[in-house]
């Protein structure tokens, strides 16, 4: 009897269901944060180099 007590009680046990939710939505950020940064990653480079060029070619002049 003392058995199926505690298994009526660790059953009915909540506890733990916030923590899964929020592994949930992290892991969802993280995914949507690694999706957004590989698509901009091209145009960051390209701004980048934009703006190593401007400022090599703007060095000469003081």
């Amino acid at each position: 009897m003392k058995f199926l007590n505690i298994f009526k009680r660790f059953k009915n046990d909540e506890s733990g269901a916030v923590t899964v939710d929020w592994v949930v939505l992290t892991g969802a950020i993280v995914g949507l944060g690694i999706i957004i940064a590989q698509t901009m990653t091209p145009a960051i480079t390209e701004a980048a180099g934009n703006v190593a060029t401007d400022v090599i070619d703007n060095s000469d002049n003081p």
